[in-house]
């Protein structure tokens, strides 16, 4: 009998964890984290430049998803002029991004800035993005870009 008990317990905690951990699919109006508005954002061509005159933009960022880490959602990328895109993390790694939210219009909310990324982390974007390993071993050298630490995702579109 208590070893039912036991077994019953085991498996409302595993299940409860698992459904806890389950992403919501993106669609327009969605949050991931912060709670995000629309209001007031800037487009990721501004960002640009306004990075080009300060090292540091805090404050909210539209633009389009190109990118999302494949095993968990840990990070994703926005589209960008110039073909190379905007890295967004999420504080604390406190959500994380549905595999679905590529091609989607969003919001982010949080801390812009340029910075050199190692090729060892380069690398390991790659795996995380699902590249081939040809792919992984071509990044030779580091990377100077506009990387977004996020608090908030809405996804407008």
């Amino acid at each position: 009998m208590k070893f039912s008990l036991l077994l019953v317990a085991c498996v409302l905690i595993s299940t409860l964890s698992f459904a806890q951990s389950k992403i919501t699919p993106a669609a327009p109006g969605v949050t991931y984290g912060k709670t995000v508005t629309a209001d007031k954002a800037i487009a990721v061509p501004v960002l640009a430049t306004t990075l080009s005159k300060d090292s540091v933009y805090t404050g909210k960022i539209s633009g389009e998803v190109v990118e999302v880490c494949t095993k968990k959602g840990c990070f994703m990328k926005l589209k960008q002029a110039n073909g190379s895109p905007i890295m967004v993390q999420f504080t604390d790694y406190a959500y994380f991004m549905p595999q679905n939210i590529v091609g989607k219009n969003v919001v982010v909310e949080g801390v812009a800035k340029v910075s050199e990324t190692s090729v060892a982390q380069l690398r390991h974007y790659a795996a995380d993005a699902g590249k081939t390993k040809d792919e992984i071993t071509s990044i030779v050298a580091p990377k100077k870009d506009i990387k977004i630490m996020a608090d908030g995702v809405l996804v407008v579109q």
